[in-house]
């Protein structure tokens, strides 16, 4: 068992949020009861997520996207009361770590995505670092081959925008979720593919015209990987169980 600090205190520790501007706050988002035994972690504090940690008996629930961001309406009513006097009622904590759940080395949906996929990092590159460059653990011959193997890994097939056919994938970039507008600064950085979860307009046409493959393989698909390995490092570190409840979404 632990305690409420406790785990916040490591979690901070870990993550380090203090180094990043964030689009909401990040650490405890809604306060629960004192003891910490069990941590249930998952991707949306969701109202089916939070209806599944009640039923998993979570002392904890630990997600990537949280319940508050920056300019939303503040009002609780409607979907945010119904979420928040779930949490409130059954007396659990919600701590919840958006970019430095993206950019933790080895724990976070950027390492955890690239491990999934084959790709060994070896740089960083855009906004706040939150991008990561690197290179396939085995090789690829083209864009398609890139395409099959995240279908294979991620469950869904990627939107693919194949750049230039002929150009060989040597260097590949990534950064998970909704980072399409990282592209240009993948671009920059020498990058021959780059992967992420959405695509916008601009994106197929900066594709075409310089040859660099585009893959968008959803939002949550590429975000399923941070929040149980932080969550499951930091409850081995404090002797607490942990389970991870993936609550599916085609985004």
């Amino acid at each position: 068992m632990a305690t409420r600090s406790q785990l916040l205190q490591a979690c901070d520790e870990l993550l380090q949020p203090q180094r990043f501007k964030d689009y909401g706050p990040n650490g405890l988002q809604v306060e629960g009861r004192d003891d910490i035994r069990h941590v249930v972690s998952g991707v949306t504090a969701s109202l089916a997520l939070i209806d599944a940690a009640i039923e998993a008996q979570a002392d904890a629930l630990f997600v990537h996207h949280g319940l508050f961001w920056r300019g939303q309406d503040g009002r609780v009513t409607g979907w945010m009361k119904q979420r928040l006097s779930r949490l409130l009622a059954h007396d659990i904590n919600l701590l919840a770590y958006h970019l430095p759940l993206d950019a933790h080395p080895t724990l976070g949906n950027n390492a955890q995505l690239g491990l999934r996929l084959g790709l060994a990092g070896e740089g960083v590159f855009g906004e706040q670092d939150l991008g990561v460059i690197g290179v396939s653990t085995t090789p690829l011959k083209d864009a398609a081959a890139l395409a099959a193997r995240i279908a294979l890994a991620l469950g869904r097939t990627p939107v693919l925008v194949p750049g230039d056919p002929q150009r060989s994938l040597r260097r590949i970039a990534w950064c998970s979720g909704g980072a399409q507008g990282h592209f240009e600064a993948a671009i920059a950085a020498g990058a021959d593919a780059y992967i992420t979860g959405e695509i916008s307009e601009p994106q197929a046409h900066l594709a075409r015209e310089t040859g660099v493959a585009f893959l968008a393989c959803g939002h949550h698909a590429t975000e399923r990987g941070g929040a149980p390995a932080v969550a499951a490092h930091v409850a081995a570190q404090l002797g607490l169980t942990h389970q991870f409840i993936d609550i599916d979404n085609p985004a």
